[in-house]
């Protein structure tokens, strides 16, 4: 009985992996159907330009600082104030130590005000430019579907479903800004949270791959769910009930970027990014999960409390400013 047990339940196992591998997969292949942003940009030009925009700040001017930096800046300071004990080959006790270190001293500060004047100040204002036009992307994103038809019945029945939420004039206003409130604390827990699984020893890089792409895949298609006027409860729920085709979707963003320093991988994400959101624009994901789930007679793979411990610290935070605020974001989830 017991052995007939385990491999019952070894059978589920197995096939429940496979239907998360083959869900992880079409969302990775969903996120890789970039031909939608060229079809985007022929069809809007304002697409077209925020998009060239995108690629211009950060590839351009912000990646392309950094390879100044280092293959230009660096070396030649290394030329002008160089290293004399390293040039000295003898073994004997060099006698320009104190040369030596303050050349390195001092090419260590210029390099730091380098970053001080021009590469933190430019992350800056790349930031705060890259989220207006990355709103603008998916916003002609968004309309350039609707304008030609395509997901036009996906995108209604999503309206449609959540306009009986949505209440009306002053309340829906306030809903609306609760929703809002409580989503950037909960994303933003949720950063934090990926960013401390960064230093679990052994599988900390394995864990912080798969919640940043869970975080990205999440921030491309918010984009659209905020258009089509979808609401939070829902947006989570559909997120959570189908974690691997999230997980696959955010996956070739994470993964271009995920090896290189800081400031590179911000560079390669930030002119990714605009790509993917429009390809989540694009994306009929529902139809994509259903046909997955009818090879598999309907079967579920389970939710996945993906932001459990966010959504618990966000409720916090809102429970410390006053109870109507904390009420409106809580009756917005149990709606």
């Amino acid at each position: 009985m017991d052995g007939r047990s385990i491999r019952s339940s070894m059978g589920s196992f197995k096939a429940k992996s496979k239907q998360a591998s083959l869900l992880w997969a079409e969302g990775f292949r969903e996120a890789c159907c970039l031909h939608r942003v060229v079809v985007y940009c022929l069809r809007s030009r304002e697409i077209a330009i925020r998009t060239g925009q995108c690629f211009l700040l950060n590839g351009f001017i912000f990646l392309g600082s950094i390879l100044l930096l280092r293959s230009v800046v660096i070396p030649t300071l290394q030329w002008v104030l160089p290293d004399v004990c390293m040039l000295n080959k003898s073994q004997e006790l060099c006698p320009f130590g104190g040369i030596s270190r303050f050349y390195s001293f001092l090419q260590h500060g210029l390099i730091q005000l380098v970053y001080v004047f021009w590469f933190y100040p430019m992350y800056i204002s790349s930031f705060i430019l890259n989220t207006l036009w990355y709103n603008d992307i998916a916003k002609y994103g968004f309309f350039a579907i609707e304008k030609h038809g395509t997901s036009s019945s996906e995108l209604s029945a999503e309206k449609d479903m959540s306009a009986s939420d949505k209440a009306t004039d002053f309340e829906g206003l306030m809903i609306e800004v609760a929703e809002q409130v409580y989503s950037v604390l909960l994303l933003s827990f949720f950063f934090l949270e990926v960013y401390v699984t960064g230093f679990v020893p052994f599988i900390g890089k394995a864990l912080n791959l798969l919640l940043l792409s869970w975080m990205y895949a999440y921030y491309c298609f918010e984009y659209k769910w905020n258009y089509s006027g979808l609401s939070l409860d829902k947006r989570l729920d559909f997120f959570e009930s189908n974690w691997p085709f999230f997980a696959g979707f955010g996956s070739p963003c994470v993964l271009a970027a995920f090896f290189y320093s800081p400031l590179v991988s911000y560079g390669v994400m930030a002119i990714l990014f605009p790509l993917f959101v429009l390809t989540a624009t694009g994306s009929e994901a529902e139809k994509v999960i259903v046909s997955q789930r009818k090879k598999w007679n309907g079967a579920r793979l389970g939710r996945i409390p993906i932001f459990f411990s966010s959504d618990y610290l966000s409720m916090k935070v809102l429970s410390l400013f006053p109870i109507g605020s904390h009420r409106q974001a809580r009756d917005q989830k149990a709606l």
